[in-house]
């Protein structure tokens, strides 16, 4: 070439973002026939969360499906997508299926990331959530304190799911809305003396 050290602009066919570089500055470039693609680009404004899931709880899990999502480096952060797709092969070695979920991206997911997922069903399930000092650990079960009138509280059983910033689901024993004490741990202490 008569300018060795000429810049050379490469165009994209597509808009995205660049997710793989086979190209550093000043190498040579031959023809594409045999050489990786010197860039890759992707589309990230949506993506696609791929899941491992127990054979046992594949009845539970249908296209269309809601999920929750948390990151691990986003732990105060949900972020919601729906199932779009069931592999058909188990896993042999671990028994597991993969499940697809697609959401859009906020701009803070990269590929790679861990993300714990937790499905809803069509619609989403609903469920009370209280602060999680209001739950009670108490000989492996989970108790909250709701008003039984005349400044009165009696514990009443619950099944506490996922906590999230500072948050516990109750996925049965509590309706929505319905109130708790908040400390419940300091309830049961002076009730015990």
């Amino acid at each position: 070439p008569e300018h060795e050290d000429a810049v050379v602009n490469i165009y994209a066919p597509a808009s995205g973002t660049i997710v793989e570089q086979n190209v550093v500055n000043a190498a040579s470039v031959h023809t594409p026939d045999n050489q990786p693609n010197l860039f890759t680009i992707a589309d990230l404004s949506s993506v696609w969360i791929i899941c491992d899931v127990y054979e046992n709880d594949l009845p539970a899990v249908r296209l269309g499906d809601v999920a929750d999502l948390q990151l691990n480096a986003y732990p105060d952060r949900t972020f919601h997508g729906r199932i779009s797709n069931i592999g058909k092969v188990l896993d042999p070695n671990i028994r597991t299926a993969k499940v697809r979920i697609a959401l859009a991206n906020t701009g803070i997911m990269r590929a790679g990331m861990f993300v714990s997922a937790t499905f809803y069903g069509q619609h989403g399930r609903v469920y009370a959530v209280v602060p999680s000092t209001a739950v009670l650990h108490l000989h492996d079960r989970d108790w909250v304190f709701v008003p039984s009138g005349q400044g009165e509280f009696r514990r009443t059983e619950v099944s506490a799911g996922k906590i999230n910033a500072g948050k516990q689901d109750l996925t049965s024993g509590l309706s929505p809305g319905q109130e708790v004490v908040n400390d419940a741990l300091a309830l049961n202490a002076e009730s015990e003396q």
